[in-house]
C-alpha cells in the first residue's frame, strides 16, 4: 500500500506536471540569420504562446523616450510593431498602457537591473493591458542591433516547462547506486578482513586499514557538534573558508576516487606491475591511477566556476568522496545509528526551517552554506525567477551538492543553467546505515543480505517521497526528513521480525577502551561475539 500510494503521488504529479515558465524566449530574425534571447514576463497578466510557429511576427524598433507618457512619441513609428523602451521613472503597466494606446502590438523593456517577472498590486491597472509586457536585458538588445541593424522582426513566446525535470530522476539514481554502492563496498570489506585471520589478528587488520568507528554516543555529539559549530563560522567567515573547504575536497577527492578505481582495478584482477629504483619498489597502476586522479582534481579546481561542464566532475569526485567515505567510517552498533541519524535530522531541519528567523536576509544557514553568498537570489517558492541583467562574476561555493542541469531545459538555458541539488549529507549520512546493515550481514552469516537490501529500499523510498514533497509543495526539502525515519524503521522492523533485535541494536562485542584504545581482552568478550575487523 505504502508503494502504491507513492507511486500515485508521483503519476498525479507527472499528469499535472506542465506549468508556464516565467522565463521565455524572445526569436529575432532578419532574413536568414535568427537568434534567441532570454526574457521574462508574468504569464497571468500577459500570456504568450506556447510555441514559436504560435507566436505572431511584428517589426522590432526602439525609442529613445521611457514612454511614461505619449508626449515625443510618433504614433505612426510605433502602430503595428514590438516596441522596445528603457526601465525606469515610472511602472512597467503605465508604460504599457501608453503603448497600447499608440498602438504597440508587445512591448519589451530593456533593463541594466535585476530582471524580475512584472507585478503589481494594481489589479485594475493591468487587467485593462491587452499587449503582451516582458523585460529584456539591454545588453541582449545591443548585441541583436550589432547583429541585425535596425532590421528585427520579433516573436515571443514560452514554452511550458515540465515541472518535473528527467534530472530529478539523474539525481535519483546517483544518490542510490551511490549509497548502494557504499554499503556493498563497507560489507566486502568487513567480509575480507574477517576470512583473513582471527582474533588479534583481526584487531591488526582493522588498524590498517585506515577506517574509523564511531562505538560512543560521546563521540557521536562531539561529531554532531563540530558539524554546527562549522556550519555556523562558514555562515559568518564563508569569504575565507570557502577556499579553505576547496582545498581540502580536492584533496580528499582525489584519493577517494583513487580507492575506488583501484578497489575496481584490484577485484578485475588488472595487474599492478612495479619497478624498483634505490631499493624502493613503485607500483606501475597505482602511479598511473594517481596521476589520473590528481589531474581530474586539478582540472575541478581550475575550472570549478565553469556551469556548463564542470557539473560532471563535481559529481564524479563527489560520488566518489561519497562511497569512500561510508565505506571509512564505520558505525559500531545499530543504537549509535540510531543516535547519529537522528541528531543530523534535527541538525537538518534546525538549519533548514528554523534559523531563516535569525538571519538578515531570510535565509537559512544551510541553504546560504551550501549554495553560497547569493542564494537570496535563487527560486523561492518555484514562483519567482530573477535574471541578471549583465554577466556576473562567479561567486566561490563549497562543493557539497551534486548537481545535474534541467534536461529538459538543456537545448535552450537562455536565462541561465538551472540544476537539480542533493547535499553529499543526504547520501553519506543514510549511507553509514546502510553501510552497518551490510556489515551486520556479514557478521550474522546472511547469503540474502535481508539488512543491506532492505535498508537500500528504505533509502530508495525516502529519497522517492522527498522528491514527490519537493514537487508538491515548491520548495526545497531538508531529505534527512524523510530518509532518517524510512531507513531507521524499515532496519528496527526487520531486526524485530527475525527475532534479533537485540544483537542488532549492540552490534557486536568489539569495543575501544577510552583509556588505552585497545580492544578489550578476550576474556572480556561473550563466547558467542562476533569480532568484526
Amino acid at each position: 500500500m505504502d508503494k502504491a500510494a507513492i507511486y500515485g503521488i508521483l503519476l498525479v504529479t507527472v499528469l499535472t506536471s506542465q506549468i508556464n515558465c516565467q522565463e521565455a524566449i524572445l526569436h529575432i530574425s532578419s532574413g536568414s540569420t535568427e537568434q534567441d534571447f532570454c526574457i521574462v514576463n508574468n504569464n497571468s497578466w500577459t500570456p504568450l504562446s506556447k510555441t514559436l510557429d504560435g507566436a505572431v511576427q511584428y517589426p522590432l524598433v526602439m525609442i529613445s523616450t521611457l514612454l511614461c507618457d505619449s508626449s515625443g512619441v510618433d504614433p505612426a513609428m510605433v502602430n503595428g510593431k514590438a516596441l522596445v523602451v528603457m526601465r525606469g521613472d515610472c511602472t512597467f503597466s503605465q508604460k504599457a498602457l501608453v503603448a497600447q494606446m499608440l498602438g504597440a502590438t508587445t512591448l519589451l523593456i530593456a533593463s541594466n537591473k535585476t530582471l524580475v517577472p512584472p507585478s503589481t498590486n494594481n489589479t485594475q491597472e493591468y487587467s485593462q493591458i491587452r499587449i503582451p509586457l516582458a523585460l529584456m536585458r539591454y545588453m541582449d538588445f545591443l548585441e541583436a542591433q550589432q547583429i541585425f541593424g535596425n532590421e528585427m522582426q520579433a516573436k515571443l513566446y514560452a514554452p511550458p516547462s515540465p515541472k518535473i525535470d528527467a534530472s530529478i530522476g539523474v539525481m535519483l539514481l546517483i544518490s542510490v547506486v551511490t549509497v548502494a554502492l557504499g554499503g556493498y563496498w563497507s560489507g566486502a570489506c568487513e567480509r575480507e578482513c574477517l576470512n583473513s585471520g582471527t582474533g588479534g589478528e583481526s584487531v591488526g587488520n582493522k588498524a590498517n586499514s585506515g577506517d574509523v568507528s564511531l562505538y560512543s554516543p560521546l563521540k557521536v555529539f562531539i561529531f554532531v557538534a563540530i558539524m554546527c559549530g562549522m556550519l555556523i563560522l562558514m555562515y559568518y567567515f564563508y569569504n575565507i573558508l570557502v577556499y579553505v573547504f576547496i582545498a581540502i575536497f580536492s584533496l580528499a577527492s582525489a584519493i577517494a576516487l583513487f580507492s575506488c578505481f583501484d578497489a575496481v582495478l584490484e577485484k578485475l584482477g588488472c595487474p599492478s606491475g612495479s619497478f624498483t629504483i634505490s631499493n624502493h619498489s613503485f607500483s606501475v597502476r597505482s602511479l598511473i591511477l594517481a596521476s589520473v586522479c590528481i589531474s581530474i582534481s586539478v582540472v575541478w579546481a581550475f575550472y570549478r566556476n565553469e556551469d556548463r561542464w564542470i557539473w560532471i566532475l563535481q559529481d564524479l569526485l563527489g560520488i566518489a568522496f561519497c562511497l569512500n567515505f561510508i565505506k571509512t567510517i564505520q558505525l559500531s552498533s545499530f543504537k549509535i545509528c540510531t543516535i547519529l541519524l537522528s541528531l543530523l535530522l534535527v541538525y537538518d531541519v534546525f538549519f533548514v526551517f528554523i534559523t531563516p528567523f535569525f538571519t538578515k536576509n531570510g535565509v537559512s544557514i544551510m541553504v546560504q552554506v551550501a549554495l553560497g553568498p547569493d542564494a537570496s537570489g535563487q527560486r523561492t517558492g518555484g514562483d519567482t525567477v530573477e535574471v541578471p541583467a549583465w554577466p556576473q562574476t562567479s561567486t566561490e561555493t563549497i562543493p557539497v551538492l551534486m548537481r545535474v542541469p534541467w534536461l529538459s531545459a538543456w537545448t535552450q538555458n537562455l536565462c541561465g543553467m538551472q540544476f537539480s541539488i542533493l547535499g553529499y549529507g543526504d547520501i553519506i549520512v543514510p549511507g553509514l546505515l546502510v553501510a552497518y546493515c551490510s556489515r551486520f550481514d556479514v557478521w550474522i552469516n546472511s547469503t540474502k543480505k535481508i539488512y543491506f537490501l532492505s535498508c537500500c529500499i528504505a533509502y530508495l523510498l525516502g529519497m522517492m517521497v522527498t522528491f514527490a514533497a519537493m514537487l508538491l509543495s515548491g520548495m526545497g526539502q531538508p531529505a534527512l526528513l524523510y530518509l532518517v525515519p524510512f531507513t531507521l524503521i524499515t532496519s528496527a522492523t526487520v531486526a524485530g521480525c527475525r527475532g534479533e533485535i537485540k544483537q542488532f541494536w549492540t552490534g557486536t562485542s568489539y569495543e575501544v577502551l577510552e583509556s588505552s584504545q585497545e580492544p578489550l581482552s578476550p576474556e572480556m568478550r561473550t563466547d558467542n561475539s562476533v569480532e568484526p575487523c
